[in-house]
């Protein structure tokens, strides 16, 4: 691939399809992924592993600066290790999701991570996911994307999603969680979820996962071609 190697980010609400859309661009570009929402995940289970309340800034902070974090593809799945243990389906509860939108909305929790998020994207070549990727920890990124499908298609794909992992779960009180997140996340005096001025919105309710990877990647190549 000629050009620079860019840092790209992936934006928006749960369940827009941006894990899958980031592991399959950044296979495509062959570039590196980060999934940022994975880090604050991750601190949520360590909090509660260590009975550390979620609402607990400062001690969730103290987890977030010594975390021991890393991705590694296992396959074609990206996977989450905290030291040398794969937590890669624990983080992905319910119960841990929700822990991950509340630590995340502390100021001392972000501050802790946004160093590491900037290293482990060092040097561009590399996808990043989350939900201020482009707004806050990479504003200087230069290609961006706010990824988002409606409220009802995302609770379909995250109850099937669950379905085949063998957790069933009430399609109305995983709606409900979704817009309560949503409006949580949105609505937060510390990083919002709010697109960046310059990020390109992707509505993925009636697109293919191919057609939002295609159109992703046109214009990652577009941009780094020297001018």
């Amino acid at each position: 691939m000629s050009g620079p190697q860019l840092v790209v980010t992936i934006d928006g609400p749960a369940g827009a399809g941006k894990s899958s859309v980031a592991k399959l661009l950044a296979r495509r570009l062959d570039y590196r992924l980060l999934d940022t929402g994975a880090i604050y995940r991750a601190v949520a289970l360590a909090a509660e592993r260590g009975s550390i309340p979620w609402t607990d800034g400062a001690a969730c902070a103290e987890i977030a600066r010594t975390l021991d974090i890393r991705f590694a593809f296992v396959g074609d799945t990206n996977h989450v290790f905290l030291g040398e243990e794969d937590v890669s389906s624990a983080i992905r509860s319910p119960g841990i999701s929700q822990g991950a939108s509340q630590v995340s909305t502390h100021p001392p929790v972000r501050a802790a991570l946004l160093d590491l998020q900037r290293r482990l994207a060092a040097g561009g070549g590399v996808v990043v996911e989350g939900r201020d990727t482009g707004t806050i920890v990479f504003p200087n990124a230069r290609a961006k994307f706010f990824l988002t499908a409606t409220a009802a298609e995302r609770t379909r794909r995250r109850v099937a999603e669950l379905a085949a992992a063998g957790t069933v779960v009430d399609y109305d009180v995983t709606l409900r969680e979704i817009e309560e997140r949503d409006a949580r996340d949105a609505s937060r005096d510390v990083a919002p979820m709010v697109p960046a001025d310059d990020a390109v919105l992707v509505d993925s309710s009636t697109q293919t996962l191919e057609e939002v990877v295609a159109a992703l990647a046109a214009t990652v190549l577009a941009r780094s071609r020297p001018n």
